[in-house]
């Protein structure tokens, strides 16, 4: 993979999920990353330190006390030659560091703010905060992936690269929000809109789209597009309704199914439970 980020210079000030993810996805693509944490660490590498050590692979990180007037001048040497800067902190912690408006001092420099809500951005707020406001949860059962954290962490990328073409194009950095939540609107739009979720076509209603079970657990089915779904009902000899294609796969197995699957090239595969990796 080529690296388009060669020669570009980030500092992150962010903990925990969005800005860690963003940062790692900006070291894959070339930039130069140096992670600064405070000195209590970042808190992902307490919950998920496997991960942490993934995301972290390709970075500098150092740890600072940014209060303490030495490394505060350490942070600032950092930033005198960096192109872009990464938090996650409420607005009001970013101002009594002096770093709300970043460009005073440092021109060149970009600010990429990760916040929760664009509209209020000091309260307070957690990926599962933004799922429940935005129709993404199905309780009582937890969420699987931090959807808006990772959607957000991409945003902050894609904020990223904007601001270095802006800059290539002015020659001055500029401040930029990301908000978390707009990440978490975004990705219920699939449910506001109708093709997800309850009885909607994607969330159930249409049978070539769906979760099976057979004789060793669950198979998922995502004949969406017509010829697919007709060669399912072809090769499994079912009739197009659920419980034609519950009977089609239930005395099968995963790999049995999976096999068939693949010689006919129906969009069909093994649900795979979650296993953790370990802490």
């Amino acid at each position: 993979m080529t690296q388009p980020l060669a020669g570009v210079e980030v500092v992150s000030l962010a903990v925990n999920l969005p800005g860690p993810l963003a940062a790692a996805r900006l070291a894959e693509l070339g930039a130069r990353v140096t992670k600064v944490e405070p000195p209590n660490g970042d808190p992902l590498a307490v919950g998920a330190p496997q991960w942490y050590a993934k995301l972290i692979a390709n970075q500098i990180v150092c740890t600072l006390d940014v209060k303490q007037q030495a490394d505060r001048a350490e942070l600032d040497g950092l930033l005198a030659g960096a192109d872009v800067l990464i938090t996650s902190m409420r607005p009001s912690a970013l101002a009594r560091l002096g770093l709300a408006e970043p460009q005073r001092r440092f021109p060149r420099l970009s600010l990429v703010e990760i916040v929760g809500h664009a509209d209020d951005p000091e309260t307070a707020g957690h990926d599962l905060n933004y799922q429940a406001v935005h129709a993404t949860l199905t309780p009582p059962r937890m969420p699987t992936v931090p959807i808006a954290d990772m959607l957000g962490a991409e945003r902050a990328v894609s904020t990223a690269l904007a601001a270095l073409v802006h800059r290539g194009e002015t020659g001055g950095g500029q401040s930029y929000r990301v908000a978390l939540e707009a990440a978490a609107a975004q990705a219920g739009d699939a449910v506001r809109y109708g093709l997800m979720g309850p009885d909607a076509v994607l969330g159930g209603a249409f049978p070539g789209y769906g979760i099976y079970p057979c004789r060793d657990g669950y198979v998922a089915l995502g004949a969406v597009e017509p010829h697919f779904f007709l060669r399912t009902l072809e090769t499994f000899g079912a009739t197009g309704t659920h419980e034609s294609l519950h009977a089609a796969f239930a005395e099968s197995t995963i790999a049995e199914l999976e096999a068939i699957a693949a010689r006919a090239d129906i969009p069909l595969n093994g649900v795979r439970i979650p296993e953790p990796t370990g802490k």
